[in-house]
């Protein structure tokens, strides 16, 4: 079985590091369970969930920031601290999902329209 890697995420447009460790969800169980079962994420960690046109924080135990992206990782939506029981980012044009810790939107300066890149870690 093939180790998965992690890759980096930054946000090209300010020059800024979205996460060094990001989880790839992109097999149908993966997508499924996200971050289902996790009771929090560290720093410079998260989950890009390919593909994905929305997510759902149904039975999540702590609060993310959500990054709702293209086909060429340009952001289309952003929601800040999303808690418990919503669902995020439903649209057509959202190819992927980024999940972070919450303050990462604030602390990165990301917003709508901003290009995103990934580097692979190792």
């Amino acid at each position: 079985m093939q180790k998965s890697r992690n890759v980096e995420i930054r946000n090209q447009t300010k020059d800024t590091s979205l996460g060094t460790q990001i989880s790839k969800a992109d097999t149908g169980i993966a997508r499924l369970f996200g971050l289902l079962g996790k009771r929090k994420l560290d720093a410079d960690t998260g989950l890009l969930i390919v593909p994905s046109s929305g997510v759902h924080t149904f039975g999540m135990l702590f609060p993310i920031d959500i990054i709702a992206l293209d086909r060429e990782m340009r952001v289309r939506g952003v929601w800040k601290r999303v808690g418990a029981f919503r669902l995020v980012g439903l649209s057509w044009k959202t190819h992927s999902v980024l999940e972070l810790p919450s303050g990462t939107i604030q602390r990165s300066g990301t917003e709508v329209n901003d290009q995103l890149i990934q580097n692979i870690d190792g």
